[in-house]
Order: structure tokens, then C-alpha cells, then sequence
């Protein structure tokens, strides 16, 4: 079952570079314009912007497993950067149409 991961980050300029400097570290530098360039497969979508007062970054997993290998390597990135505590809203996904 797919699931909706969304995190809301606060202060959208300092969010926008803790973004980039997480992605910079988890794909090792390589960059990301594919799901493939990440370390595990399983990812179906991202999208990551501004929105009021924030930064948030929507992704679509195709199962909590596959959501849950990644957050083993985000989670680490995240903590070694300050911020441990922050926690996604994960819900299912009632459809999915991709391009």
C-alpha cells in the first residue's frame, strides 16, 4: 500500500538549506532528479517547496517498508544535523496516478 510522508519544516530560508544539505548528504553528493538517486528504491514521488512559513517536502513511498529503509538513513542525517526531532505525518494513499 503506498503511503503520503509530508514534513513541515519551520523558517523556509534556514529549511530550504537543512533540505539541501540532507539531500547533499544522503545521496552522497551525486544529486537527485530521480527516485533512483536515492539509496533505496521504492520512492514514487517528491515535491518540496515553500509554503506559508514553511518548508515542506511530500513524498509518495510505495510501502511503508520502502518509507521506513529510508528513514533509516535520513533519520541519522537529520539528528547529526540538529534535527533529531523532527517527524513526518505519514497517511495512506487512497490513489496514486503518476505520469
Amino acid at each position: 500500500m503506498a503511503i503520503i510522508v509530508t514534513f513541515d519544516i519551520e523558517n523556509t530560508t534556514a529549511a530550504q538549506e537543512l533540505y539541501d544539505t540532507c539531500l547533499d548528504r544522503v545521496t552522497e553528493g551525486r544529486g537527485f532528479s530521480s527516485p533512483t538517486d536515492l539509496p533505496v528504491p521504492g520512492l514514487l514521488a517528491h515535491i518540496a517547496g515553500p509554503v506559508a512559513g514553511c518548508w515542506r517536502v511530500t513524498d509518495v513511498w510505495e510501502s511503508p517498508e520502502a518509507f521506513e529503509a529510508f528513514a533509516k538513513i535520513l533519520g541519522p542525517v537529520l539528528a547529526d544535523l540538529g534535527y533529531g526531532a523532527i517527524r513526518p505525518d505519514v497517511s495512506p494513499a487512497h490513489n496514486v496516478v503518476l505520469r
